[in-house]
């Protein structure tokens, strides 16, 4: 199960950055407002740059970046690659998998007990399986 942060207030935030390691500047906290205060959800960088930005909270567009990477690397937060370049930062840490409906760019979850994977190659020697991840790509 991933770490939980869907309706946290600020001294929730604050609190679970420095435990994942990162100081709660004040960019930062107000970017994980806009991720954790509410459900579970999807974004890239250039999205919540713009939420930010219509939340009158000043953040350049890099350090949007540098932040959801920093979050994603602390584990509050899992990246999900669709495309070469292209990445939606999901606030749903636990098992699961996704829809990516091409035309729309949208990304929705389904639960990992829907989808069977067997007959997985064995890992190069030297490392171990860290998590199996299935995009399910549809059209409308």
């Amino acid at each position: 199960m991933g770490l939980t942060m869907s309706g946290a207030t600020s001294p929730d935030l604050v609190a679970r950055l420095r435990s994942a390691g990162l100081r709660p500047t004040r960019q930062r906290v107000a970017l994980a407002r806009a991720l954790f205060e509410r459900e579970h959800h999807h974004v890239t960088a250039e999205s919540l740059h713009a939420e930010a930005k219509a939340a009158r909270n000043p953040v350049s567009l890099a350090t949007v970046y540098n932040t959801l990477n920093q979050f994603r690397d602390a584990g509050l937060l899992r990246e999900v690659v669709v495309a070469p370049g292209r990445s939606y930062f999901d606030t749903n840490t636990g098992h699961h998998h996704h829809f990516y409906v091409e035309t729309d760019g949208e990304l929705h979850d389904f639960p990992s007990d829907k989808v069977t994977i067997a007959g997985l190659p064995t890992p190069p020697k030297g490392t171990r399986l860290s998590r199996v991840d299935v995009i399910v790509r549809v059209r409308r």
